[in-house]
């Protein structure tokens, strides 16, 4: 892809960090304004790229985040088939959970499908977007309540297995 072969000349090698991170939302908005001819763009954190992608402001800015989502599927899906995580894939961060309702509509999940004569078993394979900004704390809330709860503090554990 075009896009690839923009991040190789100004990268050399592209990881998926390059494109799948907050950095990686910036290096695809450069990537594709040199691309449309249009020289080095404006100099935007990955919130206001965002921003400007939702608010329809900036046709660059949406395709970059269009891209981003993309790649994120392909990535988290090659992730969950290599580990066979059935469970499902939890996509957590910086930017997705500020991006909800652009996500929701993107090519993530059909690029998360996407793989050959895995796809009916890609299908199968639920996605979440974590929303919550300090989702660890949840976990711990719930492990207070089912693994501890009701006991008095001097007879919990200091330590957990």
């Amino acid at each position: 892809e075009e896009i690839i072969a923009a991040l190789r000349r100004r990268f050399g090698h592209v990881s998926a960090e390059r494109a799948v991170s907050g950095q990686g939302l910036q290096n695809l908005y450069a990537a594709l304004a040199e691309l449309s001819g249009g020289g080095a763009p404006e100099e935007l954190a990955p919130p206001d790229i965002a921003d400007r992608a939702m608010s329809s402001e900036d046709a660059l800015a949406r395709e970059a985040l269009d891209h981003f989502c993309a790649l994120l599927g392909t990535v988290a899906g090659n992730l969950t088939l290599a580990l066979g995580a059935l469970g499902g894939c939890f996509i957590a961060g910086g930017i997705a959970p500020k991006i909800e309702p652009f996500f929701v509509r993107s090519r993530f999940r059909a690029r998360f499908e996407e793989k050959g004569r895995f796809r009916d078993y890609m299908a199968a394979i639920p996605t979440w977007l974590v929303i919550r900004r300090t989702p660890a704390f949840l976990g711990l809330a719930y492990l207070l309540d089912h693994e501890l709860g009701g006991a008095p503090a001097a007879e919990r554990p200091l330590l957990l297995p």
